[in-house]
Parts: structure tokens; sequence; C-alpha cells
């Protein structure tokens, strides 16, 4: 992981502020969802992606009733109540 050399307050509300030319680089909008992730002690903050429940894959994946599921175990899925 890259150091990118920006300095950064927590407000008192814990929020910081991503500098705009980082928002462009990672290609960030206002409204984009964030992942927060802890991995030893750095949190890491990742642009979020939606996975699937059952594989975790992130290809294909689409939104069902709240949860995400890839084409791939959909289609077993299917094909287990086919063979039921």
């Amino acid at each position: 992981m890259k150091p990118a050399g920006v300095v950064r307050k927590v407000d008192q509300l814990g929020r910081i502020v991503l500098p705009k030319s980082l928002r462009k680089r990672y290609q960030m909008n206002e409204g984009d969802p964030v992942e927060i992730l802890v991995q030893g002690d750095h949190i890491i903050l990742e642009r979020y992606r939606p996975k699937c429940i059952f594989c975790g894959s992130m290809e294909e994946v689409n939104d069902f009733k709240d949860r995400y599921i890839c084409a791939s175990c959909l289609t077993e899925m299917t094909g287990l109540q086919e063979n039921a």
C-alpha cells in the first residue's frame, strides 16, 4: 500500500474528508458506498462492490430481496430445484 502523503483530521462526528484528487483518481462520487475494512492496525477504505452471499464472487452479482447472488450460484440453485 503506497502512502498518498495526505493528512486529514477527524471531526467531532468521526468524519474525514477525502481529497478531491483521490476521489477523482479512484472514481468516487458523492453518495457512493464505501466499505471500511480493518487489517491489523490499519483502516482501509474501499469502494463497495457487492459480493455473492454464497461464494463471495463479485462477478455478475444481482440483488435479490436485499441480498446479493451471482449468476453462477443462481444457476446452481435453479438446477437443484429442478432435480428435487
